[in-house]
C-alpha cells in the first residue's frame, strides 16, 4: 500500500485489457502504474485489428462502386486506389486512438512507464533499471503473428498481417496462407482492392471451426470475386524468387504469386517476463488463470491474448475491467466466454454469439434452430445485398435463446440483438413480440426467432 493507504497496481502491457483495468482501478482509488514497451492501446489492437477494419471500410467502398450497376447506376465512375493515402489514413486512425488512450489514462492519474517490464519477484516489476513495487499486478502483454520456421518473413514479399497495411503497391497476386478468421479477412480486403488472390485452405472449407453453411456463403462470394481456393493444401515452405514467391504445399503442389501473406495464428508475448521464476504457471507460453483471471500467484492476474482464451479485444477489455474492480475489493462476476459475440469482417459479414449449431451437434444437444434467408428481406433486396441468413438457436423446452448466427450485410451490428437475448436469457417470444423498423434487416432476426 502507498503511504495514504492506496493499493498499488502495476500493469504490464497497455493493450485493451491493461487499458481497461487501469481505468477501472484508478477510478476506484488504486494507484496505477502502466508499463508498455510498444504502443499504449495495444500492438495487436492498433497494429492488427484497427488497420484491418479500416482497410475493410475502404474495400467495401470500392466494391460498392464497382457493383453500382446492381442499383441501376450506370457509368458510376472508376475508382483509383492510392496505397500511400490509404496508409496515411491508417496511421491517422491508430495515432488518434493511441493519443486518446494516453490522454485518458493520464487524466485519471495513471502513471505510464515506457519500456519492457519484468517481474523480479512476486511483488516487484523492473523497467529499465527502475523498480515498481505492487500489491496486485496484471500481465496483459498481448500477442504477435506466428511465423513458422519454413517462412522467412522479409516484410517485402513474404508478409505477416502487420506488413500488409503499408505496402508501397498493391500485390498483383497475393497467396494467403491460412483460412481462419484473419486469413479470410485478408482475402476479402485484397480481392476487393484489386489483387488476384489464392487462398490455401488446409481443410475442406474455409473457417473450419464454423458451421459449414456459413463457410459456404463466404466461399460463394470468394469464387464470384475470382479468388482461387486450393482446398486440402497445407503450406510447407515459402520462398522468394526473382519474380515473386513460390509456396510449396505438403501434398506436392506449388503456387506462384507476387506476394505471400501468413495468417496462421499468433503467439503470446510472455518471453523474458520472469513469470515462471516467481511461480506463475505457464502452458505452451500462455499464462494459466482461474475464472477470476488470477494466476497461480493469486495477487497476479493475466488477461487478453496471453491467457490463450478467446483472442478478442472485446474480451480482453471486459476481463481488464473486471480485474480492475476485483483488485479494489469490488464484486466481480466471472466472464462467461460462452456468451461472447464475435464477428468476421468479410463481405458478407459473419457474426455469432453463444451456442453455434456445429457445437450443439458435436455435443449431441437438442436445440431448436430457426433460420431466415436475407433473400426474403425487403431491405436486403433494396440494398442489393441479399446474400446470407439470420439464425436463432434456442432451447426447445424453455424457449430461451441460446445463441445465433448472422451472415450478411451489417451482421456485426445485427448480432447485438441476439447477444442481448443470450446475455439476459430471454425467451424467443420476447424477440418475436418486439416491433422492428420496416423495412429493416432486423426484421429477419425476429422472423428467425418465430
Amino acid at each position: 500500500m502507498t503511504e495514504d493507504g492506496r493499493l498499488r497496481f502495476v500493469i504490464v502491457g497497455g493493450g485493451p485489457a491493461g487499458h481497461a483495468a487501469a481505468t477501472a482501478a484508478a477510478t476506484l482509488g488504486a494507484r496505477v502504474t502502466l508499463v508498455e514497451d510498444a504502443v499504449v492501446g495495444g500492438a495487436a489492437h492498433l497494429w492488427d485489428c484497427i488497420p484491418s477494419k479500416a482497410m475493410v471500410a475502404s474495400s467495401l467502398r470500392i466494391s460498392a462502386i464497382r457493383n453500382a450497376a446492381r442499383l441501376g447506376l450506370s457509368d458510376a465512375g472508376h475508382v483509383n486506389l492510392d496505397m500511400t493515402r490509404l496508409g496515411e489514413r491508417l496511421d491517422h486512425i491508430t495515432g488518434t486512438l493511441a493519443t486518446g488512450f494516453v490522454d485518458m489514462l493520464e487524466s485519471q492519474g495513471v502513471e505510464i512507464v515506457h519500456g519492457r517490464g519484468r517481474f523480479v519477484d512476486a511483488t516487484t516489476v523492473e523497467v529499465g533499471g527502475s523498480r515498481y513495487p505492487f500489491d496486485a499486478a496484471l500481465v496483459s502483454t498481448g500477442s504477435r503473428p506466428w511465423v513458422p520456421e519454413w517462412a522467412a518473413v522479409d516484410g517485402q514479399r513474404i508478409l505477416t498481417t502487420r506488413h500488409a497495411y503499408h505496402l508501397a503497391e498493391l500485390p498483383e497476386h497475393l497467396v494467403v496462407i491460412g483460412s481462419g478468421v484473419t486469413g479470410v479477412e485478408m482475402v476479402h480486403i485484397f480481392s476487393s482492392l484489386g489483387s488476384y488472390v489464392t487462398l490455401l485452405v488446409s481443410r475442406q472449407h474455409v473457417l473450419p471451426h464454423r458451421d459449414a453453411e456459413v463457410a459456404a456463403v463466404l466461399e460463394e462470394d470468394f469464387l464470384e470475386r475470382g479468388v482461387q481456393l486450393l482446398k486440402g493444401s497445407r503450406a510447407a515452405a515459402v520462398r522468394v524468387t526473382a519474380t515473386g514467391v513460390v509456396v510449396d504445399t505438403e501434398d506436392g503442389r506449388t503456387v506462384s504469386g507476387s506476394h505471400a501473406l501468413l495468417a496462421v495464428g499468433s503467439v503470446p508475448n510472455t518471453e523474458d517476463l520472469g513469470l515462471e521464476a516467481i511461480g506463475v504457471t505457464m502452458r505452451n507460453g500462455f499464462v494459466e488463470v482461474d475464472e477470476w483471471q488470477r494466476t497461480s500467484v493469486p495477487h497476479i492476474y493475466a488477461a487478453g491474448d496471453v491467457t490463450g482464451q478467446m483472442p478478442l479485444s472485446s474480451v480482453a477489455s471486459m476481463q481488464g475491467r473486471k480485474i480492475g474492480r476485483h483488485i479494489t475489493g469490488h464484486e466481480m462476476v466471472p466472464l462467461d466466454l460462452n456468451r461472447v459475440s464475435q464477428a468476421i469482417f468479410t463481405e458478407p459479414e459473419i457474426a455469432s454469439v453463444g451456442l453455434e449449431e456445429v457445437d450443439a451437434a458435436a455435443a449431441g444437444r437438442k436445440v431448436r434452430i430457426t433460420k431466415v434467408p436475407f433473400a426474403a428481406n425487403p431491405r436486403a433486396l433494396i440494398q442489393a445485398n441479399p446474400r446470407g441468413f439470420a439464425k436463432v438457436i434456442s432451447d426447445p423446452a424453455t424457449r430461451v435463446v441460446l445463441g445465433g448466427t448472422v451472415v450478411g450485410h451489417h451482421a456485426s451490428e445485427l448480432i447485438a440483438t441476439i447477444a442481448l437475448a443470450v446475455q439476459a436469457r430471454l425467451r424467443v417470444d420476447v424477440l418475436v413480440e418486439t416491433l422492428m423498423v420496416h423495412p429493416s434487416l432486423m426484421e429477419s432476426i425476429v422472423e428467425a426467432a418465430e
